[in-house]
Parts: structure tokens; C-alpha cells; sequence
């Protein structure tokens, strides 16, 4: 889920990327010859690793696909919480959801909800969404254009700021996706538990390894400062999604976030071979 953008957000940002070198036109590598280039979290793979990680975060579930139609109110002050990743009615990102939807497919089943989004904004209010938006919402996400916006929207507002801040900081794939997994959950408004705020509180412990620092230290410091926002928020503090998941990839040493992986989830152990 999400906060301002959660979760609300936008975000922040030099490549680990290493590059494969190039044969010589004299000499042409084999036909079964792999380029060895390292990749980010944005590598396909990677982003389909992360959000399973998330999924079973967020949902308790691996198969992250089979939440476009995900829709409750959990009962954290931010509303109806929905989708892949978790877009709130009370903090902006399912208003810019269904906003972008309606855009691409005007008359939408989801359109009609717009003014009542626009007035439970910043709430937990359910007026002019019950009692048919979580059906309407279960209907919308059989149609392929809304799990398309839910993916542009996911991307716009986490995962491409996330991991472009990730690449400025100089952190590999783990730690693109601890950014990732703070900015679903935190957003990226001006609040004390955001993104950016949670960086600049680890900012005064360490530093990230574009301004020299050492990458397992730094993020390590980024997660005290993320289990620290985390405990401000009752909802939130469990922090075992940080504890006993990217806590574990961490202390393996396991930068690149390669599998297999085992980790748990608020006492549920998952597995990624």
C-alpha cells in the first residue's frame, strides 16, 4: 500500500549498471554466447521478483497478478486500499488511477466514482463509493486497459522514481528494491515517515556509495530509518517485511537480489527458486 502517493509519492536517483564488451566484427561471439551485463531492478526479471516480494507483503500471496482486483479497507485511515500496489482513496494515488483509466477509456465502469474520489481525497471516507465501488472495482480489473493503468500508474509514482533514485545512490538491485518497497509503503510527500524523509534521516548515519560511502552500511542505515517511520504508524508497525525479508537478503549479502530467496512475512515463510 501507500501513503500521499503509498503507497502517494514521487521521488528521486548513477548507474551500477556494467556494460558487455563488445566483440570485435573480426572475431563474432558464438550463437550461444550471453552477454554478462549486470542488471537493476528494472530488468524484467528483477521487477517480477520484486513485486512478488511485495505481493506477499502486501497481500500474502506470491501471484501479484491476481491482485488488480484486490480491494478492502484494512482499516489504516487511508480508506479503500486496492490493486498491485496497493492504491489508497484516502491518499491520491487510486484517484490518479482511475483518473488515467478514464483517459484512455472514457465511460469506464470506475468513471462515474471520480467526483466521490475527488471528495473522500485525504480521508478514510467512503461517501459516494458504497456500496458498489468494491464491485465495480472487481469488474474493472477484468478488462485488460485497467490492469494497464494500474501498471503505468505503478511505474509513474514508485517503481521508475524508486529506481532512479537507487541508480543515483549507487545501490545495486536490493537496494533499488528496498527503495521501492519504502516508497509503496511511504510515499514521497513532505511528511516525517516518507521516502525522502527516510533518506535523509540515513543520511546523517552514513552515506550511499555515489558520495563514497559503503553499500551495505548505507542501506543498512536506510532500513533503521525505515523500521523507525514504520513504528510511528500503528498500521505499519510490524516490521517484519524489513526484519525477517530484506534484513535477511542484506546480511547474506545478497546485493543483486538473486534467487533463490527465503524470507517471511509477518510469520509467513515464502520462497522464490
Amino acid at each position: 500500500m501507500t501513503i500521499g502517493a503509498l503507497l502517494g509519492a514521487a521521488l528521486l536517483t548513477a548507474p551500477v549498471a556494467a556494460h558487455a564488451t563488445a566483440t570485435p566484427a573480426s572475431a563474432p561471439a558464438p550463437a550461444t554466447a550471453v552477454a554478462t551485463a549486470a542488471t537493476g531492478l528494472d530488468d524484467p526479471a528483477k521487477k517480477d521478483i520484486a513485486m512478488r516480494i511485495v505481493s506477499s507483503a502486501e497481500n500474502s500471496s506470491l501471484d501479484w497478478q491476481a491482485q488488480y482486483k484486490y480491494i478492502e479497507d484494512i482499516g489504516d485511515g487511508r480508506g479503500y486500499t486496492a490493486g498491485i500496489i496497493g492504491f489508497c482513496s484516502g491518499t491520491g494515488d487510486m484517484l490518479d488511477l482511475v483518473e488515467h483509466y478514464t483517459q484512455v477509456k472514457p465511460g469506464n465502469v470506475l468513471a462515474k466514482y471520480l467526483p466521490a474520489l475527488r471528495a473522500v481525497d485525504g480521508s478514510d471516507s467512503h461517501a459516494g463509493l458504497d456500496p458498489n465501488f468494491t464491485k465495480d472495482w472487481a469488474r474493472a480489473a477484468q478488462d485488460a486497459e485497467f490492469k494497464k493503468a494500474q501498471d503505468h500508474e505503478r511505474d509513474r509514482v514508485y517503481f521508475n522514481p524508486s529506481v532512479k533514485q537507487g541508480k543515483t545512490d549507487g545501490v545495486g538491485t536490493l537496494g533499488q528494491f528496498i527503495y521501492y518497497d519504502a516508497i509503496v509503503m511511504h510515499g514521497d510527500g513532505t511528511d516525517s515517515t516518507s521516502f525522502r524523509n527516510i533518506r535523509k534521516r540515513a543520511l546523517t548515519k552514513a552515506k550511499p556509495p555515489a558520495q563514497g560511502g559503503n553499500e551495505t552500511t548505507w542501506l543498512n542505515a536506510f532500513l533503521d530509518a525505515r523500521v523507525r517511520a514504520m513504528k510511528q504508524e500503528e498500521a505499519h508497525s510490524d516490521t517484519s517485511r524489513v526484519d525477517t525479508a530484506q534484513r535477511v537478503f542484506l546480511k547474506k549479502g545478497n546485493l543483486n537480489l538473486n534467487t533463490p530467496l527465503d524470507w517471511k512475512v509477518y510469520g509467513d515463510p515464502f520462497h522464490i527458486g
